[in-house]
């Protein structure tokens, strides 16, 4: 029997995959050839996407696209079972140069293998690092995690290992593991990837984590525009349980730990942890000042540790391979890998892991191809909808927290959005304050207020009718929400009008000599 491999991931989906395998079905059906279909993860090579991989002689296989419908029977004329010349002929993902120049760590099966079988995950080294935490103890699996210098890729870059600590020591007989899946920034899909085509990595991550700090119950609070992330999660999860890998006295030690997935309220906001927790509690997600730390004091007033996807899923690499081995990638205080998310206009868009230390300029142009249009690149926003907007005179950056936290940059989720020349930047830093108006919990002052306030100013001097005291009074109100904000929503909504202004003052109506004099007179 030909077996074929189709991606089930929900960018691959909206592009088609789905009517794809179904076109693929019928074919084999009305030329009596014997077929299974495989709906894998996808690779993250979304210009490739509907992508099919065909397995032939033992574990080689070859893959076509983009498969459209109307191109699946000339496949099939064309041999493409046995890997027959065609058009869309890519041969062996694995050595395509997009996937060869990575460093896959996290991101190492996705695509090879379903998602929701056990079995193929355990085959592919799936759960060792479990295995080696419960027989290491928790003071190394937490020594592990903080010599690896493994940080927060939810946006903070808090280390890893310095929470996980602080949620250990806590005294507490209830300690909890919340996993942050409310992946809303904008070009950002890793966790949505890692969830749909690995659920198990999340799992053992959680497990990990788990057994650590001493906690028995997990949460995973899942943005709820992700309706298949949550079949396939609830799904894994009850295999898990079927199969003994969660429970009680798992694996003949006392360990125990549960999971349950938590549909999220659909409010960007709860993608901040304390706001998260009041959701998760049955409240309205507010943010709460701190301290105390949910790490000392978390969900339900138990020491809490709340880490997102992409982190609790580089766990079972590094306790598979050490600390040390792990820290070896990346540069710096950054160490590891990071799934960047490239997207906007460009012409090779998807996900790209690779150790820190890169340079924009080579995540643009070698792995994105440039702009889509072929137009000029005029800028990327990267850490989010909420990041500023770095002109390409500033790509030459390496991918670091410290080094971009020079130039006002972030690293945030690791998404990168691209635009062409045609964009106006004025025009979308006006849309960050409107954002972070229709966004904003409402707790404090200088969100609530401030970005309100912050979007009749730009659309003011945006059509030409702001003065200089205008322009000296949006400086201002940028300086009270960063300063003054309880969390980032507010504190970093002036990220992208600051970066606007300073690099692309034209779109404002402003020469670079009036942003200049201005900045130097305030």
């Amino acid at each position: 029997m030909h077996k074929l491999y189709i991606s089930k991931d929900y960018s691959s989906v909206a592009v088609g995959a789905d009517e794809v395998a179904l076109v693929v079905e019928k074919e084999a059906s009305s030329r009596s050839i014997p077929l299974s279909i495989i709906r894998t993860g996808s690779y993250g090579l979304y210009w490739l996407e509907p992508l099919v991989e065909v397995q032939l002689e033992g574990t080689k296989r070859v893959a076509y696209g983009p498969v459209k419908p109307e191109d699946v029977r000339p496949l099939f004329e064309s041999g493409f079972l046995n890997g027959g010349d065609h058009p869309l002929f890519i041969g062996d993902v694995q050595e395509h140069p997009y996937l060869k120049r990575q460093k896959r760590l996290i991101f190492e099966r996705m695509g090879r293998l379903e998602p929701l079988s056990l079995d193929a995950y355990v085959e592919m080294g799936g759960f060792r690092g479990l295995k080696n935490a419960l027989e290491w103890g928790q003071n190394r699996v937490i020594d592990e995690v903080t010599k690896s210098g493994l940080r927060g890729r939810g946006g903070a870059g808090f280390p890893t290992g310095i929470k996980w600590k602080t949620t250990w020591l806590a005294p507490s007989s209830q300690k909890y593991i919340v996993c942050n899946a409310d992946e809303g920034d904008s070009g950002t899909f890793s966790d949505r990837m890692v969830m749909e085509g690995d659920p198990f990595l999340l799992i053992e991550g959680m497990m990990i984590a788990g057994f650590a700090v001493g906690a028995n119950k997990g949460y995973i609070y899942l943005r709820s525009e992700y309706p298949l992330a949550y079949e396939i999660l609830n799904k894994a999860i009850d295999i898990c349980k079927q199969k003994g890998y969660l429970g009680s006295k798992l694996f003949g030690t006392s360990f125990s730990f549960d999971l349950e997935v938590y549909l999220g309220a659909g409010a960007y906001i709860c993608g901040e942890e304390t706001a998260l927790l009041d959701s998760l509690e049955g409240k309205r997600g507010m943010v709460r000042p701190r301290p105390p730390l949910p790490a000392v004091k978390g969900l339900w007033g138990q020491p809490t540790v709340i880490n997102n996807v992409i982190t609790l899923a580089s766990v079972p690499w590094i306790l598979s391979y050490g600390g040390d081995a792990y820290a070896r990638f990346g540069v710096n205080r950054s160490k590891g890998t990071l799934p960047v998310q490239l997207s906007g206009n460009l012409k090779y868009p998807g996900l790209v892991e690779v150790p820190f230390g890169i340079s924009l300029k080579e995540l643009i142009y070698e792995f994105g191809g440039g702009t889509r249009t072929g137009k000029p690149l005029k800028a990327i926003q990267i850490g989010g909808p909420l990041g500023p907007y770095l002109p390409e005179s500033l790509l030459d950056i390496p991918l670091d927290y410290e080094e971009l936290s020079k130039i006002k940059g972030i690293v945030g989720h690791g998404g990168i959005v691209a635009f062409d020349d045609s964009v106006n930047l004025a025009h979308m830093a006006h849309y960050a304050m409107e954002f972070c108006a229709e966004e904003s919990c409402g707790k404090c002052t200088p969100c609530r207020i401030g970005s309100t306030r912050g979007m009749e100013l730009m659309e003011k001097i945006i059509w030409g009718k702001g003065s200089r005291k205008d322009l000296e009074l949006l400086f201002e109100l940028c300086d009270t929400m960063i300063n003054a904000s309880l969390c980032g929503l507010g504190g970093m909504t002036p990220f992208p009008v600051l970066s606007a202004l300073r690099y692309f003052p034209e779109d404002f109506g402003y020469s670079k000599q009036d942003i200049v004099a201005f900045a130097t007179t305030n």
